[in-house]
């Protein structure tokens, strides 16, 4: 469905189809930066930048070592930033040297994890079946999953990109059916992360809509509850072209989460369009 013309601005009327149950999200992965001293002075930046914009979600994902001070930084503040990590066992217990479960991040604080990131799949081996297990295992454990789906450059190039995120997307289909809304797919082309280069916004909606299909596959409920992230290069000045499109529902955000006052911009174009959507 595209956006109607009613003399607003592109996009309005998509962010208004999805606004009663599509509250937008936006979730900062710091990666391995910020993991100590400087962690808390970002979280509190974040969270007093982002204080008034309520009608977005907003998330920060520090690394493992920052997550328990962030968590006591936020909860002094008062804040409802949410807190993810970036990553976790599908173990819950054991002898796995280095290995992270998901009750010690909940213990940390976590409520949010981020799985099957392409710089997971892609530098350390990560495949459909460990992701969808750490999935399982999140949601067992009551921790929202935001998984991340997505093509190389060669896959897209090929013309296999709706291929490769159908596949992504089936592997775990059946456990986010399972409490539909409760996770998060966040569709990241891995040509575009940490590059500069944005997929267009009219070619991020297509493959969202075309996640939203697989979805309604499932349930409609599923189809019309689980929020889609849009990921890659997002910053400031492109945002709100992405955010207000139909089946974009909020963004993961990297190197752009290391600055409070770029990220609060994002978080800005997100409020503003739920805003506008709500007052028809």
């Amino acid at each position: 469905m595209k956006p109607v013309n009613d003399g607003g601005t592109p996009g309005e009327a998509g962010a208004a189809s999805r606004a009663a149950s599509r509250r937008p999200l936006i979730a900062g992965n710091w990666k391995m930066n910020a993991g100590g001293q400087d962690a808390c002075p970002l979280s509190a930046a974040v969270a007093k930048a982002t204080r008034e914009l309520t009608r977005a979600e907003v998330v920060v994902a520090p690394p493992f070592t920052a997550i328990a001070a962030v968590a006591h930084e936020l909860a002094e503040a008062k804040s409802e930033v949410g807190i993810a990590a970036q990553n976790m066992s599908a173990e819950v217990s054991g002898a796995f040297t280095g290995e992270i479960s998901s009750g010690m991040l909940k213990d940390a604080g976590a409520t949010w994890v981020i799985l099957g990131h392409s710089e997971r799949r892609q530098l350390f081996a990560e495949t459909d079946e460990s992701v969808a297990r750490k999935v399982a295992s999140a949601m067992a454990a009551e921790l929202r999953p935001i998984v991340c789906v997505g093509e190389t450059l060669e896959q897209r190039e090929a013309g296999d990109t709706l291929a490769v995120v159908e596949r992504q997307v089936r592997a775990v289909l059946d456990e986010l059916a399972k409490q539909p809304g409760f996770g998060v797919i966040a569709y990241e082309p891995v040509w575009a992360i940490g590059t500069g280069k944005v997929a267009r916004a009219e070619d991020a909606q297509e493959v969202h809509a075309f996640i939203r299909g697989l979805l309604a596959k499932a349930s409609e409920d599923l189809a019309g509850v689980t929020r889609i992230l849009y990921g890659g290069s997002v910053k400031a000045d492109n945002a709100e072209a992405l955010l207000a499109q139909d089946d974009i529902d909020g963004a993961l955000v990297g190197g752009a989460s290391l600055d409070a006052a770029g990220f609060a911009k994002i978080v800005e174009a997100a409020h503003r369009l739920a805003e506008r959507a709500e007052q028809g």
